[in-house]
C-alpha cells in the first residue's frame, strides 16, 4: 500500500485526484503501477487501477492477472471492480471507503456478485487514515481555490 500510496501522491503533484495502485504478482513484486490520469491523459478510463492493471497485463503479456494483487488506494468505482473481474484478479485490496462511487462493498459490490464468474476476494481498509487524508488534503485545497 505504501508503493500505492507514492503512485497516489504523485498524482495530486500533477493536479490529479490522488489514486494511486499497483498489481503484485504471486511472489509480491509489482508488476504495473499506476494513477489517476483522466485530466492529463483526457481518458476517461485512467483511473490509477485501470493504468496498473494494463501495465500489469503488458508485464506478463496476456490479459488474465489470476495470481495477482490489486492494490489500490482508495475502493474501485465499477468500472474497476468490474475491470478487476474480468482481469481474474485473485485480490483486491483497498485503503480508503468510497460512500459515493465504492463498488467493492459500500455503495455496490460488483466483485462479490455470485452471478459472476470470478470473485477477488477482498481486504479493505489497508491504511485506511493515510488514504482518506490525502484524498481530504486534495479537495479541501480545491475547495479552497
Amino acid at each position: 500500500m505504501r508503493r500505492a500510496l507514492g503512485e497516489a501522491r504523485k498524482a495530486f503533484e500533477d493536479g490529479e485526484i490522488p489514486v494511486g495502485a499497483v498489481v503484485l504478482d504471486g511472489a509480491g513484486d509489482v508488476i504495473g503501477a499506476g494513477r489517476n490520469d483522466r485530466e492529463r491523459s483526457c481518458d476517461p478510463t485512467g483511473h490509477a487501477e485501470i493504468v496498473a492493471m494494463r501495465e500489469a497485463a503488458a508485464a506478463l503479456g496476456e490479459w488474465r492477472l489470476s495470481g495477482c494483487t490489486l492494490v489500490v488506494t482508495l475502493e474501485p468505482c465499477t468500472m474497476c471492480a468490474g475491470a478487476s473481474v474480468q482481469a481474474r484478479l485473485d485480490r483486491v485490496v483497498y485503503g480508503a471507503v468510497d460512500l459515493k462511487a465504492g463498488a467493492v462493498g459500500s455503495l455496490w459490490d460488483v466483485v462479490r456478485d455470485r452471478r459472476l464468474n470470478h470473485r477477488p476476494e477482498v481486504v479493505a481498509g489497508v491504511l485506511e487514515d493515510e488514504c482518506a487524508a490525502l484524498l481530504t488534503e486534495f479537495f479541501t485545497r480545491r475547495r479552497v481555490r
